[in-house]
């Protein structure tokens, strides 16, 4: 019974990733098709329309907001939609943070997160994985004497979240681990991975 099981239990550690993978792309391209597909049937008829072609207006609809947020006048047209956003109470809570967070990925190689770190707490052997994500603090760094501060996050295991610590930079210890690897050695509370 103790070898069905081993045996199960591999066979669930070798498809979820890639069954949750091809399930979390075919809910994007089936959310694009049932939204832009029946947007499609409306303006060029049931006749004309061929299935997939939502999912192909979704996709240059993506390539062309992006070529359009590299001309000078729609960047300044999405900075007065974000300046409004950000009058809105709690929109701008949700906005603001998921537009943070999405611009991490698309930032210029010298704004991005790429210093993974062990954070040492107090006088404890206790060490956490985090990243640096600013280096400088220098509103805060005016009321702290001392060493100067560093905002580091620290992933939490088997979930998304995390925390965002100020620390001295004299409690960090730089790693030579990549960005992808510290979050892979957090997401899975440092189990070994097959490509270990």
């Amino acid at each position: 019974m103790k070898t069905i099981g081993k045996l199960a239990l591999s066979g669930l550690v070798t498809l979820l990733p890639v069954a949750l993978t091809l399930y979390i792309i075919w809910w994007l391209g089936s959310g694009a098709e049932a939204l832009l597909g029946g947007f499609l049937r409306k303006v060029i008829g049931e006749d004309l329309y061929v299935p997939g072609a939502g999912l192909v207006l979704g996709l240059g609809l993506l390539i062309g907001v992006g070529f359009l947020m590299r001309a000078v006048l729609a960047r300044k047209v999405a900075a007065a939609v974000d300046r409004l956003v950000e009058r809105i109470p709690l929109v701008k809570t949700v906005y603001g943070s998921l537009r943070d967070l999405l611009s991490l990925f698309s930032k210029k190689p010298q704004e991005r997160i790429d210093r993974v770190v062990l954070v040492t707490f107090a006088d404890t052997r206790l060490r956490m994985l985090g990243l640096v994500t600013r280096s400088e603090m220098p509103e805060i760094d005016a009321g702290v004497q001392g060493d100067p501060v560093v905002a580091v996050y620290i992933p939490m295991s088997y979930g998304v979240g995390g925390y965002t610590v100020l620390v001295p930079s004299s409690t960090l210890t730089p790693l030579s681990m990549s960005v992808e690897e510290a979050l892979r050695f957090a997401i899975t509370a440092g189990a070994p991975s097959k490509s270990a």
